[in-house]
């Protein structure tokens, strides 16, 4: 790191950080869990329509949940 970052330069770098590794961690454990969820054979080439509309619907489920979880601990502070 550059010794001349001041602390709040810092500080703004390591949320970004922070964010960046909660935003991965989001996705996998939304992949993981949808994954499991719609995809009940083994894949093919492609995704079935009915499996590429639960991955979709468990995504958006799953973004939702996320959202209201995080106002809520927002609110909470």
């Amino acid at each position: 790191m550059d010794p001349s970052l001041n602390s709040s330069e810092l500080q703004r770098f390591l949320n970004q950080e922070k964010e960046k590794a909660m935003v991965n961690e989001m996705v996998a454990k939304l992949t993981s869990v949808c994954w499991d969820k719609c995809i009940t054979s083994t894949p093919g080439s492609k995704f079935s329509s009915s499996e590429s509309a639960c991955l979709s619907h468990c995504a958006q489920r799953y973004m939702d949940m996320s959202l209201i979880i995080m106002k809520r601990f927002q609110s909470m502070q």
